[in-house]
């Protein structure tokens, strides 16, 4: 840590192995003034010293105090100008360093601390805040920035256009249509640029993304990228909640700087609301931030490090284990024992180390809208669902099953003598989701229920592994014991990961996979907890290699699970583009098994078979794009991973040309390329010209994996 005098300001700069935190104190008030990679920030702090103050720490808005801002951006917040500096601490953690900074607003009495998380092994900064009230009066609180950053991305470019300069590019989110990124420049999203600094103009216009839901990834992604043509600076954020956030860049000062927002829920946006009682707190989300010079392929790098960072040890993400689940294009929801037996030699026959039976399993028929007691069927299993499960050890896999603990259909036996403070509720009624109820965690019963659930699956039926499905979403909360609809449902999200937590801590060894009808929720509070993220529910083969490949730029390809599920009525290309979607991510392997040909079962061997040769390479590899991101029915794509001895590199050709080249002489010098799944030419013409990959396919619709060497 380091304090200086300048300009007759005190400078505060922490800094650790990659990243820096830069703070001025003007006047009593704190500046944040630079956040990210390691950097002389004397040039830009000259350059900005006529406008310190609209670099403020924090930006909070209470009920009742007023706000400087034209529209509904959440910039200008009245109490922020008033806040002054307390104090400041740094602590040593056993992964870097910790900066809490205090502030104090003197009227309401309201207390701010900033915490600032630096790693030693990433650029990556982690935020968030705590406010208190020492103050005599109840506060309402209306918004809370985990980060207000003004001045990102320009501190090599003071006097350029900056919405020229920058491009935004969003992670949109559809169901089976996860991670498809979108770029814009933040002109052509509507920002304008004063380069006449004399003639101060205030903006209304904000550029915002809202997650106002219990699905926090239903239309977008809680991150994105920022990366500036100019300078070369690329920077990327990530929002840590399972539910409800808001982001928003827009101009500030005399509309020269840029401003970002990071926060969790607030009252505009997402209805929430909060009254701050004498001594009680509030601690905002969490968000990571990342500044470097680079691009976006360098920043998702950095984030892919700080995931792994802050993610919960675990066997599950250093071994890999190959997961088989009955569902996807296979039995669909209606497992029974005479299905599943031939499913399970099949399974075992490939070498999957876990075997999961999906939905259906608790009910003799039709189950959605009378789902929740969770008990087996005994119609479907008439020797009981441990006689299943028991084969499935004997076979040398791991049993699993289907829950979805949230849920309870509106047919189920116990929802009617259950009391409605069980359930999420608005305005006088239970909210009713696609013919189900939301259990409502807020409240201990709901809690002690999903306890016994879970030991009888543990316990009774000897599971080691829970997909935990989540199918419905609780729209934006509850009405019934809170401040507010949203503020419901951040406490019932806190209470499902304190429980979850707690799940995990008596029994470790349990995988417990994050399924949110595929990808809807696979936001880096669950997925601190969970080893495992189903990505996507697509049913086509032929897209699930772009989402697969681009969903590591979300999820780390070690806790990244997508389907490969070989059809009953396909050939061998069909099943080696299948087995190639999920062979550099974690394996979702489905489909009739039992009902393939000879050669095609041997590919799903061999695919298999190749993938445990390197799988435990995964959880420390760094993702690559030779082609750039991929979108849904592109011609072509290519993703690799790229370790220390050099790259595995998955390439798929869907139409238009059948000549793919791949340059990768940005990630080092290569030896001879392989072939490695799968292990024979099979009418594809391969030549490496220096470090490029030429490959040339017979037909359209073909997938390859390669090992690329590093010289």
């Amino acid at each position: 840590m380091m304090t200086e005098r300048v300009n007759e300001k005190s400078k505060i700069m922490v800094k650790d192995q990659q990243s820096q935190v830069d703070l001025v104190l003007d006047h009593g008030a704190v500046r944040l003034v630079y956040l990210g990679a390691l950097r002389d920030n004397a040039e830009w702090l000259r350059a900005i010293d006529d406008q310190l103050a609209a670099f403020k720490l924090s930006e909070i808005q209470v009920t009742g105090e007023n706000i400087h801002h034209k529209g509904i951006k959440q910039l200008g917040t009245g109490l922020a100008d008033r806040l002054q500096y307390v104090a400041h601490q740094v602590d040593k953690m056993a992964n870097g360093q910790r900066l809490t900074v205090t502030e104090q607003d003197s009227q309401t009495g309201l207390v701010v601390q900033t915490f600032f998380q630096l790693y030693h092994d990433t650029v990556t900064i982690r935020t968030w805040k705590t406010v208190t009230n020492q103050g005599t009066a109840n506060l309402g609180l209306e918004y809370v920035a985990s980060l207000a950053y003004t001045g990102l991305m320009q501190a090599d470019a003071y006097q350029a256009d900056f919405t020229v300069d920058n491009t935004l590019h969003i992670a949109n989110n559809s169901w089976t249509a996860e991670l498809q990124w979108q770029t814009d420049r933040l002109k052509d999203l509507g920002l304008t640029y004063r380069a006449d600094g004399d003639h101060q103009q205030a903006s209304s216009k904000r550029i915002s993304i809202t997650n106002n839901s219990s699905w926090s990834c239903s239309e977008y992604s809680p991150n994105a990228i920022l990366t500036n043509d100019r300078t070369g600076q690329v920077a990327m954020w990530q929002l840590e909640n399972n539910g409800a956030w808001h982001y928003e860049l827009s101009d500030t000062g005399r509309g020269d700087l840029l401003n970002l927002q990071l926060a969790g829920p607030e009252e505009y946006d997402t209805h929430w609301w909060k009254e701050l009682k004498p001594t009680e707190s509030f601690t905002t989300i969490a968000v990571a931030f990342a500044q470097l010079g680079g691009n976006a392929e360098a920043a998702i790098q950095e984030l892919t490090t700080y995931r792994r960072l802050i993610r919960r040890p675990n066997a599950d993400n250093v071994h890999l284990p190959v997961i088989f689940n009955d569902y996807m294009n296979g039995l669909m929801g209606d497992p029974t024992t005479k299905a599943e037996i031939p499913l399970i030699n099949a399974a075992a026959k490939t070498g999957c180390d876990y075997f999961v039976i999906d939905c259906g399993w608790y009910a003799d028929g039709y189950w959605w809208d009378s789902v929740g007691e969770w008990l087996p069927s005994a119609k479907r299993f008439p020797e009981g669902i441990e006689q299943l499960t028991g084969y499935i050890r004997e076979k040398g896999m791991v049993p699993g099953l289907w829950l979805e603990i949230e849920a309870m259909g509106i047919n189920c036996p116990l929802a009617d003598k259950l009391p409605d403070d069980w359930f999420f509720m608005r305005h006088g009624k239970r909210v009713i989701d696609v013919d189900r109820y939301h259990l409502d965690f807020r409240n201990p019963a709901v809690i002690h229920f999903a306890d016994q659930v879970v030991n009888r699956l543990v316990n009774e039926y000897h599971v080691g592994y829970i997909k935990m499905d989540y199918n419905i979403t609780t729209g934006i909360g509850s009405d019934v014991k809170s401040d507010s609809v949203g503020d419901a449902l951040l406490t019932h999200n806190r209470a499902y990961i304190d429980w979850l937590d707690q799940i995990f801590a008596k029994y470790p060894e349990l995988v417990i996979e994050n399924c949110g009808s595929g990808g809807m929720r696979h936001d880096y509070v669950m997925l601190q907890r969970h080893s495992i993220q189903s990505l996507t529910d697509q049913t086509n083969y032929l897209r699930n290699g772009a989402i697969s490949a681009a969903g590591v730029s979300a999820v780390t390809p070690e806790q990244c699970a997508v389907w490969s599920y070989p059809l009953a009525n396909g050939d061998e290309e069909e099943t080696i583009y299948n087995m190639v979607n999920a062979m550099l991510v974690r394996i979702h392997q489905s489909g009739y098994l039992n009902r393939l040909s000879a050669s095609r079962l041997r590919l799903v061997q061999q695919g298999i078979a190749v993938y445990k040769t390197y799988r435990e390479q995964i959880p420390l590899a760094r993702p690559v794009w030779p082609l750039g991101m991929g979108h849904i029915d592109d011609d072509q794509l290519a993703f690799g991973l790229q370790t220390d001895t050099g790259i595995y590199l998955a390439v798929w050709q869907n139409s238009g040309s059948r000549q793919m080249k791949i340059d990768l002489t940005r990630y080092g010098d290569f030896e001879e390329m392989q072939l490695i799944y799968p292990q024979e030419p099979r009418g594809i013409q391969v030549k490496q010209q220096d470090n490029q990959l030429h490959v040339a396919f017979p037909q359209q619709h073909m997938a390859r994996l390669f090992w690329c060497p590093f010289k």
